[in-house]
């Protein structure tokens, strides 16, 4: 799975949300720079996940919503 995270955005921690994309997914390829989601990225955590976007209030319900889109993606 390819994640994309931006570094500038505010919602966003990369520093804690990298560690926990890497825990849920080992083989993660996380590429990190702007995705363009300004907007929502000042005050909602984000990750696109295989080009869909996955949007969140904070970063623990991010990680919720990622890992749903594993499971039903697997199937």
């Amino acid at each position: 799975m390819i994640y994309k995270i931006c570094d500038k955005c505010k919602g966003t921690n990369t520093k804690t949300l990298i560690p926990k994309l890497k825990e849920i997914d080992s083989n993660a390829e996380i590429q990190i720079g702007c995705q363009n989601f300004c907007g929502i990225g000042r005050s909602k955590s984000f990750v696109i996940v295989n080009h869909t976007p996955i949007i969140a209030l904070n970063e623990d319900e991010l990680i919720e919503k990622v890992k749903e889109h594993l499971i039903e993606n697997e199937k």
